[in-house]
């Protein structure tokens, strides 16, 4: 099978630590970039018990990411829960040779985080918040 984009094996190590850590409060997020000119995907940065809205800061308005998040999500019956969702940060403000080549890798991401659900995010911090997150995950 051939690859866009590379992911190499410190990436794959760090994805499979943050899938099998375990959490008891707030969210977690691991992002990573593409490197256009390696064509290779690299980790940006980790964050623990991060707020949506720190987080939604944190990503540039300009450019976009894959960011493995775990999602601290209280239920209506009183659970709580820490799902992974792979949200797709794709600004529409971004270059578009940027956005072709990430929409290119995404689903060799997504299978390489092995994380089914998926949250599109392609109006910036606006459509990136606590209450936005939750709803999507809880329709299911």
């Amino acid at each position: 099978m051939s690859h866009t984009v590379d992911i190499p094996n410190e990436l794959k190590a760090s994805l499979r630590k943050f899938r099998f850590a375990r959490r008891n409060a707030g969210s977690a997020a691991l992002i990573v970039k593409i490197n256009k000119q390696k064509l290779i995907m690299e980790e940006v940065e980790q964050f623990d018990n991060i707020s949506i809205d720190d987080l939604a800061e944190e990503l540039p308005e300009n450019s976009p990411r894959y960011v493995v998040l775990s999602h601290e999500l209280n239920h209506s019956d009183g659970r709580k829960s820490f799902p992974l969702v792979l949200v797709n940060w794709a600004p529409r403000s971004s270059e578009m040779g940027l956005l072709t080549l990430h929409a290119s890798a995404f689903i060799d991401f997504q299978n390489t985080a092995d994380v089914s659900k998926v949250i599109e995010v392609r109006e910036g911090a606006e459509g990136f918040t606590q209450e936005a997150i939750d709803s999507k995950l809880l329709q299911g």
